[in-house]
């Protein structure tokens, strides 16, 4: 950084400190702590689990304009006013240049907040949907509410950052084209995330990471799991690491289905540690934007099943024609089958799907990117 680039004052907003959108801003704030820039972070003090709280406690050294935690309800409620309030507050007693808000309550927070923040001192107001309410179909009463929001709030947004062009397409078809400026910047990966695990003896044949719930397809994993069949007598045995409001539903299927001895549930842990003990990952989601799952599983050479959703394609490069349609128990248990009939055409694909991620999916191009961006705004605003 020179002194024709000052350090930026950046204060990054969120909801909910979980999965892969957390993950992506404490990578901001490690990625951009490190070249200058002074980070804060804003966050629903109500939601995380030791996970999160871990992760807040490495990322607090990095954020030299603090971690603060004020109540964020999902729906649209009265906390909604005084969580906006909090980010004004922070963005007036900081002198903050940028305010960069993540899904879609925390994306409403950062560019109300910067909205209400006294014309000297307005930060530039950057977006990234991460699927968010672009999840909800538009015809759907929840649609229709939140993707109103989402066009009454674009004459905000100084800047949109989409993690996969399906996200940014998805977001110009059902809102509108956005006038600020619209950048696609593709998640990352560090250099140690490209290492690559060996399966243990007693390892898993099949894992997922993930949310417990219906929008991320475990009902379809677990109806897809019991077809399966294995030509010696060895049991096939299947990982679900998570945790959510409908894991009890996801027991009481797999027990339904007499698997209750050979699929087990391990509640919320690392993925990297997940990986250790699995032979191929599965991805069955039925919406996504671009998981970071599947790209920490391709990043160390792991095999993985997945749907045609969201940006999964963009990750999957030369290898998309393997995706398999969301929703479809029957294609998911024949991929899962093939993988377990012939593991050498699985790890072959899987090496490929490496060396197109390490291409194109890592850390300090991410960084690069989204810094750039947000001296862009920041020039078209006083410019």
């Amino acid at each position: 950084m020179t002194s024709d680039t000052p350090p930026l004052a950046i204060l990054q907003v969120l909801r909910a400190p979980v999965g892969g959108l957390f993950r992506h801003v404490a990578d901001l704030v490690r990625g951009l702590s490190a070249r200058g820039h002074r980070l804060g972070v804003v966050a629903d003090a109500g939601t995380g689990d030791a996970l999160a709280e871990a992760a807040f406690a490495e990322i607090a050294e990095h954020a030299a304009l603090a971690i603060t935690r004020v109540p964020m309800s999902r729906q649209i409620g009265l906390r909604d006013i005084s969580a906006v309030a909090h980010v004004r507050a922070q963005l007036a007693d900081k002198t903050i240049d940028i305010c960069h808000g993540h899904g879609a309550k925390g994306g409403a927070y950062a560019r109300l907040g910067a909205a209400l923040t006294a014309s000297g001192r307005r930060p530039a107001a950057l977006y990234t949907p991460h699927g968010g309410s672009l999840h909800y179909a538009p015809r759907s009463a929840a649609g229709l509410l939140f993707h109103t929001l989402e066009r009454l709030l674009m004459p905000a947004t100084d800047g949109f950052v989409f993690e996969s062009a399906y996200s940014r397409d998805v977001f110009f078809q059902r809102i509108g084209r956005p006038g600020g400026l619209v950048r696609v910047i593709h998640n990352g990966l560090s250099d140690a995330e490209f290492a690559p695990v060996a399966a243990t003896d007693a390892a898993f044949d099949f894992l997922f990471v993930g949310e417990l719930r219906q929008l991320k397809g475990v009902d379809v994993l677990v109806d897809a799991f019991s077809r399966l069949t294995r030509a010696d007598d060895r049991p096939i045995r299947l990982n679900i690491v998570g945790g959510g409001a409908e894991e009890a539903a996801f027991r009481e299927q797999a027990t339904r289905l007499g698997l209750a001895d050979r699929v087990v549930f391990s509640g919320v842990r690392p993925a990297q540690t997940a990986f250790a003990a699995a032979r191929s990952v599965v991805v069955p989601s039925r919406k996504e934007s671009l998981p970071y799952i599947v790209l920490e599983a391709a990043a160390c050479g792991l095999p993985v099943i997945a749907t045609r959703v969201g940006g999964i394609s963009e990750i999957f490069g030369p290898t998309a024609d393997r995706l398999i349609p969301a929703d479809d128990v029957g294609a998911l248990a024949a991929a899962m089958q093939r993988a377990l009939d012939d593991p050498a055409s699985a790890a072959r694909e899987a090496e490929d799907r490496r060396a197109f991620v390490q291409e194109n999916f890592v850390l300090p191009k991410m960084i690069d990117a989204i810094e750039n961006l947000y001296r862009e705004t920041l020039h078209a605003r006083r410019g």
